[in-house]
């Protein structure tokens, strides 16, 4: 069988600016696939409008561009994939795969906080609200090419889970696995807030009959221990005008060779041949210095 050429992505949400903690994850992702001789692509999901900032899109482009992160192929939009989605949605509930629930938060909670599959037993069904999939096909535990095996809880690996909102809104679950089929992606390289997240896609994966790509997660960039570098917690975004000192933070974070300064391409292509995986920490946060 041949083995497929690597693809890997970077896949931004629009809630704003390119921060340090977004950086590792574009930079890993980046210099993982062109040490592998492979693609490297950029996708803008772009599919939950309350979070989105105006802009947002366009400046993580240009950040990118001005730190020397080339993409290959056009940027793909979530936005321009809904009917896509839809149809998915539309076959699983044909297929009784999936079904409505209108169970509220705190509904849930009183079942002890995982989903008991409530709704999916409802006669007659539900004809509106949130859409969960039905659940057959549990993934308990998977391979993680940083961290080794990650060991799933149980209950939530046997949840049914939802792939569209209440208010409508496509969930990321879905979105995420359709599109990393679509663009035939090969590993998902990302932050280590997104474990769990794994184990759930790997069921639609397989669900859909698309392969499942390998997962590296990498260390995420914490300000104090639980609470991550992001957007939503007001993280500066890094410097567009001189990016060479963010880039060597980022490269040292990811506990790679040091680089010269210079132009960031050249910094990048220094990197890339010195690339090593095994010297990323494995570990699922790590604090950062004020020098950081």
């Amino acid at each position: 069988m041949q083995i497929p050429a690597y693809r890997g992505r970077f896949a931004p949400s629009p809630s704003g600016p390119l921060h340090f903690g977004s950086l590792i994850a574009a930079l890993g992702s980046y210099l993982r696939a062109r040490s592998q001789q492979g693609k490297w692509l950029v996708r803008i999901e772009d599919i939950d409008p309350p979070r989105e900032v105006a802009g947002a899109s366009s400046a993580i482009l240009k950040t990118l561009e001005a730190y020397g992160l080339f993409w290959d192929e056009t940027e793909l939009y979530q936005s321009s994939r809904l009917d896509a989605y839809q149809a998915r949605l539309d076959a699983l509930l044909a297929r009784g795969q999936a079904y409505y629930c209108q169970c509220t938060r705190k509904q849930i909670q009183a079942m002890n906080g995982s989903y008991n599959g409530h709704c999916a037993s409802i006669s007659p069904p539900h004809k509106e609200g949130a859409i969960r999939i039905h659940n057959n096909l549990a993934v308990e535990r998977f391979e993680d090419q940083l961290l080794g095996e990650i060991v799933v809880d149980s209950d939530f690996a046997r949840e049914d889970f939802i792939i569209k909102r209440r208010d409508g809104l496509y969930a990321y679950q879905l979105a995420v696995v359709m599109d990393d089929a679509y663009q035939g992606i090969t590993e998902v390289v990302r932050g280590s807030d997104l474990l769990t997240s794994s184990a759930r896609q790997a069921i639609l994966f397989n669900l859909f009959d698309e392969a499942v790509p390998q997962w590296l997660h990498l260390p995420l960039a914490c300000d104090k221990p639980g609470h991550k570098l992001s957007k939503q917690n007001h993280a500066p975004a890094i410097d567009l005008k001189a990016p060479q000192a963010s880039i060597i933070s980022a490269l040292d974070f990811l506990g790679q060779p040091k680089v010269d300064i210079d132009a960031p391409e050249i910094m990048l292509a220094q990197a890339i041949l010195q690339f090593r995986l095994d010297a990323i920490p494995k570990q699922q946060e790590i604090m950062l210095t004020p020098a950081q």
